[in-house]
């Protein structure tokens, strides 16, 4: 599940700037496919800090911090060369935060889960034997 959507980002950024960013073809309407693949490498991004330290990734549910961030990661990204200083300093100020959550400064709240996706659960009846048991052996 993306932690942004194209309607989220046009609800942030107004469907003009996504308009400009995401027709690669000319043709006036926002290429769905580059909008994609720009969410896909933020959270690709942030998952790759969080993984690091310790959170099960993907996210799911998408807290809202995360959701704005990579709808401020994935601004940057449909940029491709030379962004607005205004978009620019979203995007560190993201990478930021990012760092800050990861290094634990920063909770998520209810979705702070970290551990290992899939990790096994053991389980094992008593000891039969022990220093006790066998003392007399």
């Amino acid at each position: 599940m993306p932690y942004t959507s194209q309607a989220a980002l046009i609800d942030r950024f107004g469907d003009e700037e996504l308009l400009q960013l995401a027709d690669r073809d000319g043709d006036g309407i926002i290429d769905t496919a580059v909008v994609d693949q720009a969410i896909a490498d933020a959270d690709a991004e942030i998952d790759g800090y969080l993984g690091a330290a310790g959170h099960v990734v993907p996210l799911d549910p998408v807290p809202t911090v995360i959701a704005a961030l990579s709808a401020d990661i994935t601004r940057y990204r449909l940029y491709d060369d030379l962004p607005p200083d205004a978009v620019r300093t979203r995007y560190e100020d993201a990478r930021r935060m990012l760092e800050a959550i990861a290094a634990g400064r920063v909770s998520l709240g209810a979705n702070d889960v970290t551990g290992s996706a899939g990790s096994p659960d053991f389980a094992a009846p008593e000891r039969v034997f022990s220093g006790a048991t066998l003392e007399d052996f």
